[in-house]
């Protein structure tokens, strides 16, 4: 893994946020507040902001709610990176104005990004070709059937280059805090987590919990109810044969099916639930690795550790440490393109809403209290 010095620049990244209609409020709160509790922090503006639509007018959010944007999409912002929002019925919300627009914005070389459900936007420009992104797990099926030139995975986020993709509700707090640590140092963003009494920055590792039951549909009763009998059973594993018997099929029957729908064999499925719940205890609990190993199912700590190491690429004891958690480096800011922004803004451009929520944080005691 490659590391980078932090971004030290007294001028700030301006970032725009793109609403889509029926956009989820949650998820634009999300991206939003870490970037102004890192200006609170750090005591001076490292990031501004603006809210877009492509005619300026008035966005509703999936939960009726209106948001008032803070300039048209055909204003000449400097932005050095877009976002864009989607929430629900993302086929339906992108019209070709949008994917025009996105397009000039990666001919100009900015960073391109999206929250929920708007990967959908950039994939149907051709923005996300070959790129690993995240959207969330309602749309997987479907965006992996309109754009199979997209490396879709099922992590919350995903940071590939110039582009970062977000899933749904909380995810894209955890991928704001990635990128402000890449620019700004990891005490920043542990500054952030901790006002929002944030207990666990998650990383790019961490999965979306995607319900079987989506992937499958209806039409695998016994593979779900399979499936069901080894989540409720981690502690203590039932052997193959007899989760075979439990839903009245063979073994050999039991296995194809985990072959063709889950593409890995039963135990290797079964290990990963264990796993994966051994993950959350050692993140999310003070429990002992000797307890965390008995209460997913393993005989000894060493086969735990072993298994975990394998799996993970980390053991136990350094996951529990945070160790090996850090984000990659991030690509250098360019510098072009900071140096131009001043210029960039005329007269008539809107003021960014980080300058208002900076001086009203002059006051908080926190306000500068992250020296960088």
């Amino acid at each position: 893994m490659t590391t980078s010095t932090p971004v030290s620049t007294s001028t700030p990244q301006t970032l725009g946020f793109l609403l889509l209609d029926n956009f989820t409020l949650i998820s634009l709160a999300s991206a939003i507040e870490p970037l102004r509790m890192a200006n609170q922090l750090a005591g001076r503006e490292l990031y501004r902001w603006y809210t877009l639509s492509l005619d300026g007018a008035p966005v509703r959010a999936s939960d009726g709610l209106q948001v008032t944007p803070d300039a048209a999409t055909n204003m000449p912002l400097a932005l050095d990176m877009v976002i864009v929002c989607g929430g629900i019925g993302p086929s339906r919300s992108v019209q070709r104005e949008h994917i025009a627009w996105l397009q000039g914005q990666a001919r100009q070389s900015r960073r391109l990004g999206a929250v929920c459900t708007g990967s959908w936007a950039l994939a149907r420009a051709g923005l996300l070709d070959g790129y690993e992104s995240s959207i969330h797990w309602e749309c997987l099926a479907a965006m992996q059937e309109a754009f199979p030139r997209v490396a879709l995975t099922t992590r919350l986020f995903s940071i590939d280059r110039d582009r970062a993709t977000s899933s749904g509700g909380t995810a894209p707090l955890d991928m704001m805090l990635n990128l402000i640590g890449r620019d700004h140092g990891r005490e920043l963003s542990a500054g952030i987590s901790e006002m929002f009494i944030y207990d666990r920055v998650r990383g790019e590792q961490d999965q979306q919990r995607v319900p079987l039951k989506h992937v499958l549909g209806t039409t695998q009763p016994k593979l779900l109810e399979i499936v069901a009998l080894m989540e409720a059973n981690l502690e203590e594993p039932i052997g193959l044969d007899e989760l075979a018997h439990y839903v009245d099929v063979s073994r050999r029957q039991l296995e194809r099916l985990f072959q063709k729908y889950l593409h890995c064999s039963p135990s290797r499925y079964y290990l990963k639930l264990r796993l994966t719940r051994a993950r959350q205890l050692l993140k999310q609990t003070p429990m002992s690795i000797i307890e965390v190993a008995s209460a997913c199912g393993f005989v000894s700590t060493p086969h735990f550790s072993k298994c975990y190491r394998e799996y993970f690429g980390i053991p136990p004891r350094d996951e529990r440490l945070g160790i090996g958690s850090r984000a990659p480096a991030a690509e250098p800011l360019r510098s072009a393109a900071l140096a131009g922004m001043a210029q960039g803004e005329g007269v008539d451009a809107p003021v960014s809403s980080a300058v208002l929520a900076l001086a009203q944080a002059q006051g908080e005691p926190t306000y500068a209290s992250v020296p960088l």
